[in-house]
């Protein structure tokens, strides 16, 4: 019921209004589902690594925590504030599942971690394609692809990676510095070897599209409200679940959690061993005679650099620590200067800002029904590098 006097009913409700939410939202109501989309704050306001990069991506399929990852980590890590190969360590330490996200790093695990996130992402930017039109905001995307980008002379790193992605059938191009000075005219000759990822594009305001899409959601019979949401309880006497916020309660046939999983799973008996990848960014006024073109990666300096319609965004590179931790800018105070030394850009726009992606330790995202409540769905955890409309069945849980 959508509150006790009028005993309304939806097929589907969904909680959290970010890419993901918005994207399974619609993709319920485009099967002729009646669909609710649920979230504190205005959809796109809180989408954290997704707002980051804006990257719509078939090729970001190698798992953050890799073998050169856990290599590179000092042992004063957890104790101490050190970056390291773009990670940060905060001074109280990182959590339990910090530290099998960190243990995953394992070169027999990269391989099978590929595949799976090959499978989920690979009709993503296509799907991407159709949506930005159909939500009349075609003119965000940009077919750039994205560059990554090495300062040594990383040729046989770029070329394994490129062997990598070449073996799911994913398309990129090895540049020199005069091929990437051809691609990207306008910054200084900082790179010596780009791998270019030719099949990805990317948005030039991340959450202007996630707004776009909650409008062609709604156009399409969709209901959004902006709610706290206390809780999800099943409902015996209508056989559904139902929503309750303050003074309201909705009942659903099935539902797709987002926002918070500690407290559903937790509420409901799952051991969810989570870990927290914060991220900093902060925008710059471009100097529009030396504009940049598309999003590049800067590998050895732990940063991406990318357009946006406010200017030139700065990311740093990956914060392990607690979720709600004081935040921690020497990571994208430290790269802002290593950034103004391949594009040129002006003061800053705004504030800086955080966010933080709840990590499953394989970088996997945990999809699909819980196994022990009927008709509820979990989806979160997705792997900050790519945006995956939609929702896919596939759902792993830790024993």
């Amino acid at each position: 019921m959508s509150d006790n006097a009028t005993g309304e009913q939806s097929d589907v409700i969904v909680l959290g209004a970010g890419i993901v939410g918005v994207s399974a939202a619609y993709a319920a109501r485009q099967r002729g589902l009646s669909v609710i989309l649920v979230d504190r704050r205005e959809p796109g306001s809180e989408d954290l690594l997704w707002q980051r990069r804006g990257i719509l991506s078939s090729g970001s399929i190698l798992p953050l925590n890799a073998p050169s990852l856990w290599s590179a980590l000092p042992a004063t890590c957890p104790t101490g504030t050190r970056r390291c190969a773009g990670i940060l360590c905060g001074r109280s330490g990182i959590s339990t599942g910090s530290v099998r996200f960190l243990a995953n790093a394992a070169p027999s695990r990269i391989k099978p971690r590929a595949t799976a996130l090959h499978g989920l992402i690979g009709a993503s930017l296509k799907l991407h394609r159709e949506w930005i039109v159909k939500a009349d905001a075609a003119q965000r995307i940009r077919e750039t692809g994205w560059l990554k980008a090495w300062r040594s002379d990383a040729v046989g790193a770029a070329k394994a990676e490129q062997a990598l992605l070449a073996e799911y059938g994913i398309a990129s191009q090895l540049l020199d510095r005069q091929a990437i000075s051809a691609l990207e005219p306008n910054i200084l000759p900082a790179y010596k070897v780009g791998l270019l990822h030719t099949q990805t594009a990317s948005v030039d305001s991340p959450g202007a599209v996630v707004k776009a899409y909650a409008r062609m959601f709604a156009g399409s019979g969709g209901g959004i409200h902006q709610s706290d949401i206390k809780a999800i309880v099943p409902d015996a006497s209508v056989g559904a679940w139902c929503w309750l916020t303050a003074g309201f309660r909705r009942a659903m046939s099935w539902s797709r959690w987002g926002p918070g999983p500690r407290m559903c799973c937790g509420r409901f008996g799952y051991r969810v061993p989570l870990a927290f990848e914060r991220g900093y960014h902060r925008e710059f006024k471009p100097n529009p005679a030396r504009s940049l073109l598309r999003p590049i990666h800067d590998t050895e300096g732990s940063f991406l650099m990318t357009p946006m319609e406010q200017g030139i965004r700065v990311t740093s590179g990956v914060e392990l620590t607690g979720r709600d931790a004081p935040s921690s800018f020497a990571q994208l105070d430290a790269v802002v200067p290593v950034a103004r030394g391949v594009v040129e850009f002006g003061e800053a726009v705004g504030e800086p800002w955080r966010g933080a992606r709840p990590t499953l330790p394989d970088s996997l995202p945990m999809i699909g029904p819980a196994p022990r409540h009927s008709g509820l769905w979990l989806a979160f955890g997705n792997q900050p590098s790519a945006s995956r409309p939609g929702l896919r069945r596939g759902l792993r849980l830790p024993p």
